[in-house]
């Protein structure tokens, strides 16, 4: 029966077209924008009116009183009746209906609903819609009845008819004192819906008061027993004697405890011992002896105030964990450290649009290449004139005049795109005869920059259309930049720099900076604790000489294989699901876990490293190259010399996003982008992307040195880390075991660290190095040295050292044979 009902309702509606449209249209009309737009205002309109005729209704109710109490017909077709209400007639008996009759001034909660309803129509969402209604409701319900509570008798407006009555029918049913006590009551239940932390604020304040009142009662009992004198006797505990003797031994292992606390973790500790003392164990009291009964309540005692305070700590879930906590008062440079660079009326004027595009025009009729269409787009450093070809001309054609229409134009740098990605239309790009310096301030205090969401945003410049060109370097993941010299290149780099000055915090990147030229990146040195990565026992965090870069890079690649092995651990696939479980806290940090910082490798002057050091060089830039894009390391490398030696095809495979600036070839331009273009660019910053096979021509930013220096000595002038971002230990396999060890010139902390290896079954440089705060090579000779001992194992590359010695009692008798031969 039901499958025939739905058959017949079907066949009617296909019968009925016309009501299956009407039903669209209404609904279709509700999705109207403008529609929608038209319905907010009104309701906003509706809002105001309202809000006039309670705010009237409050010095005008005693005058309109008696006309009110009438029909709403009877009131609105008599012209004789008159109010003083703002909102006339309709106004007054709305806010009658409301104050008087319903809920009093609680009514006015009924504009705030309005409001919001206004603004949500126009697509503008000041709060949830839903929670508005239900928390205004349930104010106004409450606020009636206590102001109904308060004033009834007095201001019988406050509350309204439906306060005043409700509230004196509590009043009946259950005594005024109950009723005030209900009201409390229903104020508290109402703060704990609405708000999610007043319950938990409710819960300490309790717990506090409820724990002060436990302290007090037992710091009573204490003081009783402290005026009693007791005769010390084999097998009798003094009480206060015991603690104090445990309150000084806290204070002198440096702890901040309270004595009140301390004091009521005492008395509990031992009133526990007293209950179990009979039930203990034979071998407990093998261990510690019938005769020092004090010193066995001394250890237990401690023993038991640790697991009570482990209790309190995690009875209270700790909050997220903030990496930039120890930095807090970290600010991010303003953007007035950098300059506005003006042009001084270097705009394109229309007569050298018209001029061009007659040239345009002109130069292609020579050849009978016919135009239907032609437009112009102005950018900062050329200008895009886009034209559409008549049918049956061959693009091909146009493509081989570049060279003739740079000729009618007297102008370098014309490239010409044919076609337009996307587009359908040809491109004509012709420099601007006075081009126009985009400023670094102009791009990083644009919208699209601060507003991006981006992991590491870098802001290049301007494109063709104005458009500010913000990027993200996490989706990149590496970028190759290349162009002749003075072609902006250091600019360049110094622009991306900055963008991640300007949105990052210190806890979140850091920066590896590789400069063989020793004078582009060195202003970056003064930034050392707050931004700067280095390995152990370097001096300068800016690396110039060529052999510490090689080691550098094989330390990142240590670095890398340590995090892919806590990325392992956790369980996750890259370091932005690492770092949200580690702020969830859901990593333990003594399991080996950490909050991981994003580094930004910059390398300026690639080819004079290849040169030099060759295939020491390439392999771990290639091995980062490869797989450290998911553990936030990212490799940014600068070269004037753009040639097939230097950029190899393993470097190109792991680079897909590059920028040329202008060169001297086209070969050099297809060795850097795959496609000539580079060579036709004006030089100054202009510059060529090439992103996941797409071509965009943007005028990178310029920043110059004195912007610069403002912006690292604001950042110097902050607080910043105790030293800079130290890098894994790497030692070369050619250095290793060149001489053998001497055990009997063994160094002064050898015992100290080979105990603290065996304590943590740890055997890594790191630590020694975090415990003793010893450089990298005193600490890398004692752990050759404890390895020689037979106290850690070989070298296993990324991974710690294997620790050979279980315990303590082994290691004293390893140490009194090393000692006495």
């Amino acid at each position: 029966m039901a499958k025939k009902k739905q058959q017949n309702k079907n066949q009617q509606s296909k019968n009925n077209p016309e009501n299956s449209s009407q039903t669209k249209k209404k609904y279709s009309l509700f999705k109207n924008e403008r529609f929608k737009f038209i319905l907010g205002l009104a309701c906003l309109s509706f809002a105001i009116f309202i809000l006039l005729a309670f705010v009237s209704y409050l010095f005008t109710w005693e005058v309109d009183q008696s006309k009110l109490d009438i029909n709403f017909s009877t009131l609105i077709s008599d012209a004789n009746i008159t109010v003083e209400n703002w909102g006339g007639k309709t106004g007054a008996f709305l806010a009658h209906l409301f104050i008087h009759k319903w809920f009093g001034i609680a009514s006015f909660s009924l504009i705030i609903i309005l409001v919001v309803l206004a603004f949500k129509l126009v697509n503008i969402k000041l709060f949830s819609l839903v929670k508005t209604v239900k928390y205004s409701i349930l104010s106004s319900i409450w606020l009636s009845i206590t102001l109904g509570y308060l004033f009834g008798n007095m201001y019988f407006f406050l509350g309204g008819a439906h306060g005043y009555f409700i509230s004196k029918w509590i009043n009946a049913f259950i005594g005024k004192v109950n009723t005030a006590f209900l009201i409390i009551i229903a104020l508290l239940i109402f703060l704990i819906i609405t708000f999610d932390n007043f319950f938990t604020l409710i819960k300490k304040y309790l717990h506090k008061l409820c724990s002060k009142q436990k302290i007090f009662s037992k710091t009573d009992d204490s003081e009783k027993n402290h005026s009693e004198e007791i005769e010390e006797k084999e097998g009798t505990i003094n009480l206060s004697d015991l603690t104090i003797e445990v309150t000084k031994n806290e204070e002198e292992s440096g702890t901040e405890i309270n004595e009140t606390e301390n004091f009521d973790n005492n008395i509990q500790t031992l009133e526990i011992k007293e209950i179990k003392k009979e039930n203990e164990t034979e071998t407990k009291e093998q261990k510690v002896g019938n005769q020092n009964s004090e010193l066995d309540l001394t250890i237990i005692n401690k023993a038991t105030s640790e697991d009570n305070n482990a209790e309190s700590i995690n009875s209270e879930p700790l909050g997220d964990y903030d990496p930039t906590l120890d930095l807090s008062s970290y600010r991010l440079p303003p953007v007035n450290l950098l300059e506005i660079h003006n042009r001084d009326e270097n705009a394109v004027t229309n007569e050298e649009l018209i001029s061009n595009k007659n040239k345009i025009v002109e130069t292609l009729a020579n050849y009978k290449i016919k135009i239907d269409k032609i437009r112009a787009t102005i950018g900062p450093t050329i200008t895009l004139y886009e034209i559409i070809p008549a049918p049956g001309v061959r693009i091909s054609k146009i493509k081989n005049l570049e060279d003739d229409i740079a000729l009618s134009l007297a102008a370098l740098g014309i490239r010409i795109i044919a076609p337009i990605p996307g587009k359908g239309t040809i491109g004509i790009e012709v420099p601007n005869i006075h081009p126009e310096i985009v400023s670094m301030r102009s791009v990083i205090s644009s919208k699209k920059f601060q507003d991006s969401q981006y992991e590491l945003p870098i802001v290049l410049g301007k494109t063709i259309s104005n458009e500010t060109y913000v990027v993200d370097l996490v989706k990149m993941p590496h970028l190759l930049v290349a162009g002749a010299t003075g072609q902006g290149k250091s600019v360049g780099l110094n622009a991306i720099l900055t963008s991640l000055l300007y949105k990052k915090h210190p806890s979140q990147l850091k920066f590896v900076l590789i400069d063989p030229k020793k004078v582009e990146l060195t202003l970056y040195s003064q930034i050392e604790k707050h931004f700067l990565a280095k390995m152990p026992d370097t001096e300068e965090a800016i690396i110039t000489d060529t052999q510490k870069v090689v080691n550098t890079l094989n330390s990142l690649c240590v670095e890398m294989d340590q995090r892919y092995d806590l990325l392992k651990k956790a369980h996750t696939r890259n370091i932005k699901e690492y770092n949200t479980k580690f702020i969830k806290r859901k990593l333990n940090p003594e399991n080996g876990h950490r909050f991981l910082p994003y580094i930004v490798v910059v390398i300026d002057e690639y080819a004079d490293l290849i040169m030099t050091a060759g295939k020491e060089i390439e392999m771990p830039i290639a091995r980062l190259a490869q797989l450290a894009r998911a553990i936030g390391i990212h490799l940014i490398i600068a070269t004037q010399r753009p040639t097939t030696n230097i950029i190899t095809g393993l470097i190109k495979a792991n680079f897909p996003t590059r920028i040329a600036f202008r060169v001297t070839s086209s070969m050099d331009s297809r060795t850097i982008l795959d496609q000539t273009g580079a060579n036709q660019l004006i030089g100054r910053g202009d510059m060529l992307i090439s992103s996941a096979s797409n071509l965009t021509r943007v005028q990178c930013a310029f920043v110059d040195t004195p912007e610069i220096e403002k912006i690292i000595d604001y950042i110097e002038k902050q607080q910043a880390y105790p030293s800079a971002f130290l890098l894994p230990e790497y030692v070369d396999d050619n250095s290793k075991n060149l001489t053998e060890v001497d055990l009997k010139k063994r160094d002064t902390l050898f015992e100290d660290a080979a105990r603290l290896i065996v304590i943590h079954q740890q055997g890594s440089t790191s630590l020694i190095q975090r415990k003793f705060s010893i450089g990298y090579n005193r600490a890398g000779r004692i752990i050759d040295q404890l390895e020689a001992a037979g106290v850690v194992g070989p070298n296993e590359g990324s991974k710690a050292r294997q620790v050979l010695i279980p315990d303590e009692y082994s290691l004293e008798q390893l140490l009194n044979r090393i000692n006495n031969q």
